[in-house]
């Protein structure tokens, strides 16, 4: 079942200068980054209980996040959702029509479990849907 929404990813051409912004203009709490070698992503996590601002950029200069950024710049990228248990979320969605960008979830940020619904299933919005690790 969905539960919150989890956090709010916003695509940055320069990460530390969008660290910086966040942090120091609008005085928001760094909870730390991690490179999501999956995903290809470098992450920044802001924290905003119950919720969170999730700054992402290419790792290594490579991947999904550096085609959005070459495509539209930066911005919001996706918004995600907190599941307690994705299989049967995915399942449900399925059955509803949803495409997914993958068969599975997949690892994602803090060892939790991801899976994202392509845009054309959700009127152009990237959804991603997190399971966190503590209720896998």
């Amino acid at each position: 079942m969905i539960t919150a929404l989890d956090h709010i990813a916003i695509a940055v051409p320069d990460l530390q200068k969008a660290i910086e912004r966040f942090v120091e203009d609008f005085q928001l709490p760094l909870g730390g980054t991690e490179d999501v070698v999956e995903a290809k992503t470098k992450a920044a996590f802001l924290p905003l209980p119950p919720t969170s601002i999730e700054l992402i950029h290419p790792l290594n200069d490579e991947g999904p996040v550096k085609t959005y950024l070459e495509k539209r710049g930066g911005g919001i990228h996706h918004l995600c959702f907190r599941s307690d248990d994705i299989e049967a979320d995915v399942a449900r969605l399925k059955e509803k029509g949803y495409q997914f960008l993958s068969d599975a979830p997949s690892p994602g940020a803090h060892n939790s479990l991801v899976i994202f619904i392509h845009p054309k299933s959700a009127d152009g919005v990237l959804i991603e849907l997190n399971q966190p690790a503590d209720e896998h």
